[in-house]
């Protein structure tokens, strides 16, 4: 199976130690976001987890404790924009998060680390231009660490366009002008340009746009391929990746980042991460009357078909 913990909230940026904690406890509990009592037990072994799949922003708390994950084989997502604190009030900087990037792809291999330069939106004071400037400083940096960047536009969520006001979609000719000169930018520093959920109107400019942690990324990462059940993939209309399995929490990403999907506001993240505890099985709280705890179906998706990637 595929073990997801970014999807919902930053575990690495803000929950590190808690994290460790599980993977030395063996398993951790999941409560189901929209129904709170029903309560999901993972064990957490290579034996059944094929591959630990990480998005974050700021994998810097996670770096001094990877040995205690050696076992597992992972993928990482890392975020890194050029958005100033009036967007992300609590992202490093980032040149800080490319920093760590370069440890951590030391660590995990070039193949197993992907870089996201997403949502992509224009204003007036982040106009196409600096948009141009900012990738190809950011690849530079990336080049040699990583061979792929999966950009997207802003989607306009509901919570987004209440917490971020003012925000507009992305042009069609204007995402044209950023899918030509990424893809090329990419070109340079040795990287495919990828989409995800995108549909496919950056194709004609050799950009990759089957989707970011899809089954052929993750096969790569792990240096194996895999035999996934067809009902195990968990997404939106238009994507090809594997998102099930994870163990975040909703409301929970102390980032503050405007556009974010995942909080619903402020209040509610502060609210959950008083109640976060490392010790806890769970990420936030712990067992309450009328838990209904059920051991998660694990099985491997290694088809034993060794590849050389």
């Amino acid at each position: 199976m595929i073990l997801n913990t970014g999807n919902r909230t930053d575990i690495p940026a803000f929950f590190s130690e808690w994290f460790y904690n599980r993977i030395q406890a063996g398993t951790v509990l999941v409560r189901n976001p929209y129904y709170s009592q029903q309560v999901i037990k993972y064990r957490l072994s290579p034996e059944v987890v094929d591959c630990l799949a990480f998005c974050t922003k700021n994998p810097e708390p996670m770096l001094e404790r990877l040995g205690e994950i050696r076992t597992f084989k992972q993928y990482w997502f890392v975020t890194i924009t050029p958005y100033g604190r009036d967007i992300e009030p609590h992202v490093p900087d980032s040149e800080q998060v490319m920093q760590a990037f370069r440890q951590l792809s030391d660590a995990v291999s070039l193949k197993s680390i992907g870089w996201r330069y997403d949502p992509i939106f224009i204003s007036k004071q982040y106009p196409l231009a600096f948009h141009l400037e900012s990738f190809e400083r950011m690849a530079s940096g990336l080049s040699g660490y990583t061979d792929h960047c999966v950009i997207s536009f802003i989607d306009l969520y509901k919570k987004t366009l209440r917490n971020f006001q003012g925000v507009q979609a992305v042009t069609a000719e204007e995402r044209q002008i950023i899918g030509q000169a990424f893809a090329a930018i990419a070109r340079k520093y040795k990287m495919t340009l990828r989409t995800c959920c995108e549909g496919t109107d950056l194709q004609h400019f050799e950009v990759d746009c089957s989707g970011c942690m899809t089954q052929a990324v993750l096969e790569r990462a792990i240096g194996t391929t895999l035999k996934i059940p067809r009902n195990r993939h968990e997404t939106r209309d238009g994507c090809d990746c594997l998102l099930g399995s994870d163990i975040g929490v909703y409301n929970t990403c102390g980032h503050g980042c405007l556009y974010c999907y995942a909080n619903h506001d402020n209040k509610s993240v502060r609210h959950n991460m008083a109640n976060h505890d490392a010790k806890s099985p769970f990420l936030i709280g712990g067992f309450m009357d009328g838990d209904i705890i059920k051991e998660a179906k694990q099985v491997s998706y290694v088809d034993g078909q060794l590849r050389l990637f």
